[in-house]
């Protein structure tokens, strides 16, 4: 008997040294993801916050916005045609994707299509040699700016419109010129938009889909559907006060206006990542039109907080003129918009702060804590506490003794493991001073009541799909914001 304890004893000791250490802990892994979660394309496209789109073509010179088809194409002569100018512009601005239409409902196209002679081949652009889509392209390139296209779906023009297989056979004939000749574009925009008395038309829009793809694996396609990014359901560039991610592509069709408050707002049930995208024009018209002006900085950044600040990206149209460049007084303006965005988000008031939260995951050492929120990456390093959804999860920074002063409060979600919070909550020293329902990439709160001092600013998650993940909290100082009676 004694043997047998014997050998059971040296068995235990020999087993221990193939069994892991007490002592060794391995590193807290990162909560599971809430799907549908955002593609690599999309994760890009959201970070880009604002963008650009020209609209240029015959309507630029004839002063309306959506053409006849009938007009000749000897009326295009922007005689100091300059793309590079266009880039630098976006380049000042801090834009990094620009779309171009290619062609607009006018079927007048901005490259010499060998499929018809109603482009550029019949204007005086370099006595018909001109190409204003390679140029766009060179340029941008040159610039370090991506590029976009529109191709009008409506073609006011073309004979082939309303015979079903003829049309889209000239369609995805010249979506392949625009794919293969240009280099890479990183999103390419479709619509519905379509008059009251235009043939009967039926577009292959899920062919023209998978043609995209299949030439550029990396785009992200536009239209109120999807799939890589959809209408935000209104050109006013507002988003709704909730506004969500996510979205059920089988309810979508392009050119339903009955979805449009489902666009505006997405869906918390959404089975698709389809994020919005908020086009509007720097003027009151899309084209160029001499008698108009650009928007006042003040309207701008109300646009800016209630598309960029609602989990959106701020489609930003700012049209080419007669002579092939942006006005002065538009650029003038794009100045003033980049200057003041520098002014109010430059500087991050809460990284003086303190920050603690009502739980962590893993534990203060497990790279989860509440500091995640003051760092510089706003994606991938987080705020995650644990995983009873049940309790109230907060955030809370607490200034030093001369306290904060601010008027704007900023949080972001890390969406790349899909966005969860559904209404919450800011406080300074124990009195709310904002409420919102979606968060998403970013959600900007400019207070109601103006700009508000305190020691101690909560943040509550008081409604939510899974636990919260915060990726950065701001506290920022808007000189530009003044509300009314105030």
């Amino acid at each position: 008997m004694a043997n047998l304890y014997h050998l059971l004893f040296y068995s235990l000791i020999i087993l221990s040294n193939f069994l892991p250490s007490h002592q060794y802990q391995f590193a807290t892994t990162p909560p599971l993801p809430v799907l549908p979660l955002p593609s690599y394309s999309q994760l890009k496209w959201q970070q880009r916050e604002i963008i650009f789109f020209h609209h240029f073509g015959v309507n630029t010179f004839t002063n309306s916005e959506w053409g006849t088809g009938k007009e000749s194409p000897k009326i295009f002569n922007p005689t100091g045609l300059n793309t590079t100018q266009w880039v630098d512009v976006a380049v000042q601005t801090g834009v990094s994707l620009s779309i171009l239409t290619a062609k607009h409902h006018d079927g007048f196209c901005l490259w010499p299509s060998k499929y018809t002679d109603h482009s550029v081949i019949g204007s005086p652009l370099q006595h018909g040699h001109g190409d204003v889509v390679k140029e766009f392209a060179n340029a941008a390139r040159a610039g370090g700016v991506d590029i976009g296209l529109y191709l009008s779906p409506w073609d006011r023009h073309d004979f082939r419109y309303g015979k079903t297989i003829a049309y889209n056979e000239y369609y995805m004939a010249q979506l392949q010129e625009l794919l293969k000749k240009y280099g890479s574009v990183s999103e390419i925009w479709f619509d519905g938009a379509k008059g009251p008395n235009a043939p009967n038309m039926s577009y292959y829009f899920n062919d023209w889909f998978s043609m995209v793809g299949e030439l550029q694996s990396t785009i992200n396609i536009f239209s109120d559907a999807g799939p890589g990014v959809r209408w935000v359901g209104n050109e006013r560039g507002f988003a709704g006060s909730t506004c969500w991610s996510t979205i059920n592509r089988t309810s979508l069709s392009i050119g339903n206006a009955s979805i449009v408050d489902y666009l505006t707002t997405g869906d918390p049930k959404g089975t698709d990542w389809l994020p919005a995208e908020c086009d509007v024009s720097i003027r009151p018209g899309w084209f160029w039109h001499k008698t108009e002006s650009p928007k006042k900085l003040s309207e701008l950044l109300h646009i800016y907080y209630n598309s960029v600040g609602r989990n959106c990206v701020m489609l930003l149209n700012v049209p080419p003129n007669t002579t092939g460049l942006i006005s002065q007084n538009d650029i003038q303006r794009l100045k003033e918009f980049k200057a003041a965005i520098d002014t109010i988000f430059s500087k991050n008031l809460a990284e003086s702060c303190l920050v603690k939260a009502s739980s962590v995951r893993g534990g203060q050492e497990s790279g989860f804590g509440p500091e995640q929120v003051l760092d510089n990456d706003h994606l991938w390093t987080y705020w995650a506490p644990d995983n009873n959804i049940k309790k109230e999860h907060w955030i809370e920074l607490t200034a030093a003794n001369e306290g904060v002063r601010f008027n704007v409060v900023r949080i972001q979600e890390a969406i790349g493991l899909g966005q969860r919070i559904k209404m919450h909550e800011v406080y300074v020293d124990g009195k709310r001073v904002a409420k919102g329902t979606t968060v998403g990439y970013k959600k900007l709160h400019r207070l109601e009541n103006g700009v508000v001092s305190g020691h101690r600013v909560r943040i509550r998650v008081i409604s939510l799909k899974e636990v919260p993940l915060i990726s950065s909290v701001g506290l920022h100082f808007d000189p530009f914001w003044n509300p009314v009676g105030r």
